[in-house]
C-alpha cells in the first residue's frame, strides 16, 4: 500500500480499469464559490492512494483526472458526495457520477446513531482507527506534510469496503432502491448548490 502524490494531474494510465473509484477532496473551507479546490483524492481500492494537489492560481486543466471522474462506466465512492461533487464540477468541470455515499447509506441503515461520520463508519463497521486530526488544516499551503498526505489518503483508503457492508445492510434491510434514488440524485443536489439553491429547500412547503 503506497500513497502516490502528483501535482495539477494524474499519469497518464494510472487507475485504469472497470473498479469503482474512491473519491474525495480537500479545499480551503466549505463555500465552494469561494474556497479553492486544493487536493482530490482518489483510489480504485487495490491498495494505493493518489493525491493530486492544485496549487494557488491553478488552470484546474487535468486531463487524465478528468477522464477518470467523467467516465460514467464506473461508480464514484464516496462520503459525503453532495459536497464533493459541487466541487469538483465548479472547480474541474465535470460531474463525477454516478454515485455511491456511504454517509447517506449510512443514515439509512444505520438508524440507531446520529453518529455517521468517516471515523464513526471505519470504527464500528471496519475496526479501522483513522485521525481526523488535519481536517480542518491548510491545505492550500506550498507543501502537504506527511500527516496531511496520510489523512488525506485516509478517506478514500476505506471507501470499498464500507460501500460493500453498507450495501449488505441497505439490502437486508430493503431501502437499496431508497439510497439508489438518493445517489441519483445527488449531481442534481450539487448543481442546486453550485447555483446558489444550497440553504433553501425548493421541496418545502414555505
Amino acid at each position: 500500500m503506497a500513497v502516490h502524490f502528483h501535482e495539477e494531474d494524474l499519469p497518464e494510465g494510472v487507475l485504469q480499469g472497470t473498479a469503482a473509484l474512491a473519491v474525495d477532496t480537500e479545499t480551503m473551507g466549505l463555500i465552494t464559490h469561494r474556497d479553492r479546490l486544493c487536493v482530490v483524492q482518489i483510489s480504485d481500492g487495490t491498495g494505493d492512494e493518489h493525491l493530486v494537489r492544485f496549487s494557488p492560481g491553478s488552470e484546474y486543466e487535468a486531463p487524465n483526472l478528468t477522464a477518470l471522474l467523467a467516465d460514467t462506466s464506473r461508480t464514484k465512492l464516496y462520503h459525503y458526495a453532495r459536497f464533493d461533487l459541487a466541487a469538483i464540477s465548479y472547480y474541474l468541470g465535470v460531474m463525477a457520477a454516478p454515485v455511491f455515499c456511504t454517509k447517506i447509506a449510512s443514515k439509512l441503515v444505520r438508524t440507531y446513531t446520529d453518529r455517521h461520520g468517516l471515523k464513526n463508519l471505519t470504527d464500528e463497521l471496519l475496526g479501522e482507527s483513522i485521525s481526523k486530526q488535519q481536517q480542518s488544516s491548510d491545505w492550500g499551503g506550498p507543501v502537504l506534510n506527511d500527516a496531511q498526505r496520510d489523512y488525506a489518503a485516509s478517506d478514500v483508503r476505506f471507501l470499498h469496503r464500507l460501500r460493500d457492508e453498507l450495501k449488505t445492510r441497505l439490502e437486508r434491510e430493503g431501502r437499496m432502491h431508497i439510497a439508489q434514488a438518493c445517489f441519483d440524485f445527488l449531481p442534481t443536489r450539487a448543481e442546486l448548490d453550485i447555483a446558489g439553491w444550497a440553504e433553501h429547500d425548493i421541496f418545502n412547503h414555505s
